[in-house]
């Protein structure tokens, strides 16, 4: 009986096979028919770039508007303000501090180095911070209020999708509304 099965399926591939080879190409000159685009047949997709960085490599600038100052910022890959997925670092400097706050795309962290601390909620606690230190990670669904942390400083790498903005619970830990207020 196996052996029969064995047969069978063979004698289906063979069958199968002048599907599976590819035809000779046209002769040169000859034009080549279009091929419709479909699920099984996608469009051609340009290549992506391979990007590779050690440390010193990074290109680190102020952090946007919208953050406090003195952290900085590389991108690393993407760009957190168009559609499309990015990777960036952020380098909290020690006693450095994210107010409440949230995204309107989930938000991936996980720390390089040094320790950060995070927590869920409207209302500042340090008291419900958890510690995360290097190869920590965490995750937070968009939307989810959050705030952060650090008392020596760390570096964090971020994952996410585009276009990334930050809005505050409370309005007025805005920095970007302060900078408003003194004009």
């Amino acid at each position: 009986m196996k052996h029969h099965l064995i047969a069978l399926g063979l004698f289906a591939l063979m069958a199968s096979a002048p599907a599976l080879v590819a035809a000779d190409p046209p002769p040169a000159g000859t034009a080549t028919p279009a091929v419709a685009q479909t699920a099984e047949n996608p469009p051609a997709v340009p290549a992506a770039e391979h990007k590779m960085y050690t440390g010193k490599d990074l290109t680190w600038t102020d952090c946007p508007p919208g953050f406090p100052k003195g952290a900085k910022i590389a991108v690393l890959n993407g760009d957190p303000s168009a559609p499309g997925p990015f990777t960036l670092r952020v380098t909290f400097p020690a006693g450095y501090k994210v107010a409440p706050h949230f995204h309107p795309t989930d938000e991936n962290v996980t720390v390089i180095s040094g320790e950060m601390y995070m927590a869920l909620g409207d209302t500042w606690d340090e008291s419900k911070g958890h510690s995360l230190s290097a190869g920590g990670f965490a995750s937070m669904p968009a939307g989810m209020h959050h705030y952060a942390w650090s008392k020596k400083g760390a570096v964090i790498q971020v994952h996410a999708i585009g276009p990334m903005g930050i809005t505050y619970v409370n309005p007025t830990d805005d920095p970007r509304n302060a900078k408003d207020a003194s004009k």
